[in-house]
């Protein structure tokens, strides 16, 4: 990179030892992508292909899921947005420019993936919770992601065009106010940053004063409730004796324990606690598997194997749930010259574990068998519903959103803040609102494309090309032995599946 602003050359070898360097390093990086430049979006329309992106990135899911896959994205632009990574990607990846600051990304970051959980010492923190696509990359592209969700939320919500401006406005402002405060603190103090429920009422009360905090608590109040022993209420029942999941296909599909599957899913479970630290290893040893379910989760993982695991200690009620889910090749990973993990599992947990400031303490990650094409699929291990809760999109007036969006903006920047150089992110911000501007006026754009291409991908149901299903019209597939063959798109109008 030429450094056209008269500052002394950065010495990449005391990049990260130097205040000085670290802060030319990311201005610098301004003659790459200016920050005016990340406003711009243009089409490359000859090698677009986002439904062919979409389809091929599924040619290995569960086929009997897919149509329910494209049942959930079909709802809205922003849920055909969620299930789509893989085109926002190959956007990104394309012809644009991308600057040298490096950040461990979420990869996925909308705004349905930042959310309230239990932290460790049991507490309510906020944070990112979604690391499916988690990959080294330019600390931008999460931003542009971030800032388009909210953008196409404001949209589905009917907001004014002032009020969306000023929501997707804030999503850039509070990250980079963040990053700069970041920037100021000691290396250590910034893993110490936690947005716990004592640092979420002291931001919400400056920002909405009183009656926000009182919405807030209410929020926690919820999280709290939603610990495991809700979702054992709600997903397993008590059969002669003995808990276990309750079978309601195709949502949540009892394994048959007399099959390849749950053979193969025990095996698992002794080999993930090989991955964990010794302290949790002990508190597992005194649980025991004593039933496996298939779970259909989110909307762009429909069609992963997901599974959940009922554990039960020394009485009926000491019970925990834990959930095994199929982590694949990030969507980030062709565009981007980075050797991480070559256990995808692993590269999930590894990412989880940089950007989160408090993290699940049993988090690990497996091998599955081979199928019978020889394919081992590859898994993460975390606790399944420990008080995570975030609030119904629907349910949402313009203050609410635009809490979230300062929030999460700043959630955003902490993650990064943890990989990355948090002082040459800042210097390449600057002080200004050039940065958040330009992301605004992205944001707009790109959900004009998201927009187009959720238009095309209803027009290829309506004429047959794709099939979309809800979970009533879809076949449940044997889960004794997986067979792991590829779907088939069939005939499905639009008209009489929604």
């Amino acid at each position: 990179m030429n450094d056209t602003t008269g500052e002394t050359p950065v010495n990449q070898d005391t990049l990260f030892l130097d205040q000085e360097a670290c802060a030319a390093f990311g201005r610098a990086n301004r003659d790459t992508l200016s920050r005016k430049d990340l406003s711009v979006w243009k089409t490359h329309k000859l090698t677009r292909d986002p439904i062919g992106w979409l389809l091929a990135q599924e040619r290995y899911r569960i086929g009997e899921f897919v149509p329910l896959r494209h049942h959930r994205m079909a709802q809205s632009p922003l849920s055909f947005y969620r299930g789509s990574a893989i085109i926002m990607a190959n956007d990104l990846a394309g012809e644009r420019p991308r600057t040298d600051l490096i950040v461990q990304l979420c990869g996925d970051a909308h705004l349905a993936n930042f959310g309230l959980f239990a932290a460790p010492n049991r507490s309510v923190v906020f944070d990112i919770n979604d690391f499916d696509e988690t990959y080294k990359g330019p600390f931008e592209w999460d931003v542009y992601r971030l800032v388009t969700s909210f953008e196409l939320a404001c949209r589905e919500l009917e907001f004014s065009t002032s009020i969306t401006s000023k929501i997707t406005l804030r999503v850039g402002q509070s990250y980079r106010e963040k990053m700069h405060q970041l920037s100021q603190l000691n290396e250590i103090d910034i893993w110490y940053e936690c947005a716990d429920e004592r640092a979420l009422e002291t931001e919400v009360n400056a920002l909405r004063g009183q009656k926000g905090v009182q919405r807030l608590k209410g929020h926690l109040e919820k999280a709290h409730s939603r610990e495991h022993r809700s979702a054992i209420e709600k997903l397993t029942e008590v059969v002669d004796g003995q808990r276990q999941f309750v079978h309601n296909p195709p949502l949540l599909i009892r394994v048959s324990s007399d099959g390849h599957i749950y053979d193969s899913t025990h095996r698992q479970y002794e080999e993930y606690q090989e991955t964990l630290a010794g302290s949790s290893r002990e508190v597992l040893q005194r649980y025991r598997v004593v039933d496996v379910a298939h779970k259909i989760v989110g909307v762009g993982s429909v069609g992963m194997a997901a599974y959940v695991y009922l554990l039960q200690g020394r009485h009926i009620d000491d019970v925990l749930l834990f959930q095994t889910k199929e982590a694949t090749e990030s969507v980030l990973a062709p565009f981007v010259p980075y050797e991480g993990p070559a256990h995808q599992g692993q590269r999930v947990i590894v990412g989880q574990r940089l950007i989160q400031a408090a993290s699940d303490l049993f988090l690990g990650w497996v091998t599955g068998v081979p199928d019978s094409k020889g394919v081992s699929r590859h898994f993460y291990v975390r606790q399944l519903r420990d008080m995570k809760w975030a609030p119904d999109l629907a349910t949402l007036d313009a203050k609410a959103l635009f809490t979230i969006a300062h929030l999460e903006g700043q959630a955003l920047a902490r993650a990064h803040a943890r990989s990355g150089n948090s002082i040459a992110i800042s210097g390449y911000l600057g002080k200004s609102t050039r940065f958040e501007r330009s992301m605004q006026a992205f944001g707009n754009l790109y959900a004009g494309q998201v927009e187009g291409d959720y238009e095309a991908f209803m027009n290829k149901i309506d004429e047959g090309e794709i099939e979309a299903l809800d979970e009533n019209g879809i076949d449940t597939p044997d889960l004794t032995l997986r067979k792991g063959k590829k779907h088939k798109l069939k005939l499905r109008a639009r008209g009489k599946t929604f």
